[in-house]
């Protein structure tokens, strides 16, 4: 499965950004997908995943504002970012939860946040 992130951009505080995960492959829709971000300088973190039924969770720092959700027709995983904040700025990229199932990671999208 390859996976592709888009969406990221330029950002005020208390903006809103909704990223776009597209994959191809036939295992995608069984497979719980997960949106990753790295800040510079710090590791990878999993910021939301959604199980292959639809099930969510998400790391503390995100919830409340971040919804994950999926569209299995479509291949697609999305996540939409409210109230966006300066910490949040980092490479966002989305793969498998766990990641190794899928294994590689794509490029990621960049999202900046001013204050």
């Amino acid at each position: 499965v390859q996976l592709q992130a888009s969406g990221g951009g330029l950002v005020q505080a208390g903006g809103s950004l909704r990223l776009s995960c597209a994959a191809s492959g036939s295992t995608f829709s069984i497979n719980a997908i997960g949106w990753y971000r790295q800040a510079p300088g710090k590791q990878r973190e999993l910021v939301a995943a959604i199980s292959s039924g639809g099930s969510t969770n998400y790391a503390d720092s995100v919830k409340g504002r971040f919804t994950i959700s999926r569209d299995n027709a479509k291949n697609t995983v999305y996540l939409q970012m409210n109230s966006l904040k300066p910490e949040d700025t980092a490479v966002y990229y989305c793969n498998s939860k766990p990641w190794t199932t899928f294994g590689s990671w794509g490029q990621g999208t960049q999202v900046t946040v001013s204050s």
